[in-house]
């Protein structure tokens, strides 16, 4: 895919990053991805996304740290965690090896996409009424720094 623009947006090459983690390893998982690279997105660093809970499946073979097993294995409270990088193989290899070693599982599912991803071109559209700073949400009373 080739980049491109419109009037309000430019779509700029990106790499896709997803990996599947016990919820409760997403934060630190994040944490030493965010020394590495600040998962910005225009006026914003720290971006991610974090699906809701599901169940993953997988049944361990010889060479397991578990050993094998006959019966798969079901286990609840496994997320999608998915953010976008600069395509800078370099960066790309650092992250993937994070991850890797912040894991706490001996096999995890990194998986890493070729992307078109839209950036903003910075329009006046203060008065916008779908815009966050438009509507009533909680969400929109938020100070920087503080939380409702």
């Amino acid at each position: 895919m080739k980049p491109f623009e419109t009037t309000a947006t430019r779509l700029v090459a990106q790499y896709l990053v997803t990996f599947q983690a016990p919820a409760e390893d997403v934060d630190r998982i994040l944490a030493y991805v965010s020394k590495i690279t600040p998962l910005r997105i225009g006026a914003y660093d720290d971006n991610a996304y974090q699906s809701g809970p599901g169940i993953e499946r997988y049944r361990p073979l010889e060479g397991a740290a578990a050993g094998p097993e006959i019966e798969p294995r079901q286990r609840p409270g496994v997320v999608e965690v998915a953010f976008q990088i600069p395509q800078d193989q370099p960066l790309l290899e650092r992250v993937v090896e994070t991850i890797f070693h912040i894991h706490s599982y001996q096999e995890p599912t990194i998986l890493v996409g070729e992307i078109l991803a839209s950036r903003s071109k910075g329009l006046d559209d203060s008065k916008n009424p779908h815009r966050w700073w438009n509507t009533t949400g909680d969400w929109a009373k938020t100070k920087a720094g503080a939380t409702s």
